[in-house]
């Protein structure tokens, strides 16, 4: 179990790690510190100074805010909310449900039948960002990815306090 240094790490996040090396990293047991290791990476890279508790997605995060709230956030600062509710709901949405919108996207032939399948593409209301795609039956509700549990999280897999 081989800890990895900072610059591998960034050009992991990145997605400029080589395959060979991104794979290893990928098959082997996290090194102890990791999490803590792209969080403070993390924290440097974005516009604003709450505390990341957990990456959300991408380009999300849940955040705690100097009042002590804890939000989901996007990577330019938009709040959507408190973590526990889905945030997708407060996210612009743009639904591909036509023939037409689905071959913007997609080589001919190769796309679903709107009838059977929607794509909703979920943004970001201040720098509209993409931050989710759902693959859903037409009607079926938003779905909400994950809920995390954040003390569990840093009590039983972090040993420590959140």
């Amino acid at each position: 179990m081989a800890k990895e240094d900072r610059k591998t790490l960034e050009q992991l996040l990145d997605g400029t790690l080589p395959w060979p090396e991104t794979h290893r990293i990928m098959s082997s047991f996290k090194a102890p510190g990791r999490f803590e290791q792209m969080l403070a990476i993390l924290q440097e890279r974005v516009p604003w100074d709450e505390t990341i508790l957990l990456p959300f997605g991408e380009n999300l995060f849940i955040v705690q805010r100097a009042d002590g709230a804890r939000v989901a956030k996007c990577w330019c600062g938009h709040e959507f909310g408190d973590y526990r509710e889905n945030w997708k709901l407060s996210a612009l949405i743009f639904v591909r449900d036509t023939p037409e919108k689905m071959d913007e996207i997609y080589p001919a032939m190769m796309s679903s039948d709107p009838e059977w399948m929607e794509l909703r593409e979920f943004y970001c209301p201040s720098c509209r960002r993409q931050l989710e795609v759902e693959a859903v039956p037409p009607g079926y509700p938003v779905l909400q990815d994950f809920q995390p549990d954040l003390e569990t999280f840093y009590r039983e897999w972090l040993g420590k306090e959140l």
